[in-house]
């Protein structure tokens, strides 16, 4: 894997020792390639070496894209082969190891939110996200795969099994307000008062003390997480589903209309998938 810089894509800001915000900054789109991951790995082990670091909130430079997607052009590296510190691929690893941190995490949302994106912020702590300004999904269906990063795992612990069926098999964005009905989200608020209401939020957490907070964690982790063999069986058949004809099809398909390239097309794609071998 090529080494990059990846402070230069992934920003920390030290508000207090107990408070930081990430803010994720890749133009044009934030797509998610092995760069993305080798930043989320970086900061996982300054979480681990800041006993004082009690909450963590991630956001976007960029208010139209928060992490858009997958690379699709095969940037990802050997994020999928190579193991992470907790034995998982350093895909699912970076996922675990957040949510298994005494540190809180909250996803602060703005923009496209997909795929291996959602599934981020799905394996944040809590989620908050623009009631304006929110397309969130896991479109993989549509390109001919399967979430492989969590996304089935998780999903149904939130909204249900019905309800993830239809975010996975519909493979099409939710607004804020349908995410948060749904529980996709935890709430969606106006965009003008999402800022305040996550730094209110995240300040009154790292007001407390840490150890408290992470025996409260684990508490919930050991009720609500999927179990590894689960996570590891997904991303698995997802590395299959990679080299599916009618998957490399469909990939090349959107490519080509746009996917990465172009802007419009990068905000909307999610709405043509089912058109996509039309002629």
């Amino acid at each position: 894997m090529a080494k990059t810089n990846p402070a230069v894509h992934v920003r920390m800001i030290e508000e207090t020792p107990a408070y930081w915000r990430v803010v994720f900054d890749y133009p044009p789109f934030n797509i998610v390639d092995a760069s993305i991951f080798e930043a989320l790995q970086d900061l996982l082990a300054r979480m681990d070496a800041s006993p004082s670091l009690r909450v963590v909130v991630f956001e976007s430079a960029n208010p139209e894209f928060y992490l858009s997607h997958f690379d699709l052009t095969g940037k990802i590296g050997n994020i999928i082969t190579a193991v992470g510190a907790s034995g998982l691929p350093i895909l699912l690893d970076t996922f675990v190891r957040l949510t298994k941190s005494p540190v809180v995490s909250i996803a602060k949302i703005r923009g496209c939110v997909r795929g291996v994106s959602s599934e981020f912020v799905l394996a944040c702590d809590m989620r908050f996200a623009s009631r304006e300004n929110t397309r969130l999904g896991q479109p993989e269906v549509g390109v001919g795969l399967h979430p492989g990063g969590g996304g089935a795992e998780r999903l149904p612990h939130l909204v249900g099994r019905g309800r993830a069926l239809e975010i996975v098999l519909g493979a099409n964005d939710f607004d804020g307000d349908t995410a948060e009905r749904y529980g996709y989200v935890n709430r969606a608020l106006p965009d003008a008062e999402l800022d305040g209401f996550v730094d209110a939020l995240a300040r009154r957490i790292a007001s407390f003390d840490r150890r408290a907070i992470a025996a409260a964690k684990n508490l919930v982790n050991q009720v609500s997480l999927p179990p590894a063999d689960r996570l590891l069986d997904a991303i698995t058949s997802f590395e299959t589903a990679l080299t599916w004809p009618e998957a490399q099809q469909r990939i090349q398909n959107v490519l080509q209309r746009g996917l990465q390239r172009d802007s419009d097309f990068e905000t909307r794609w999610p709405e043509v998938l089912d058109m996509l071998l039309e002629t």
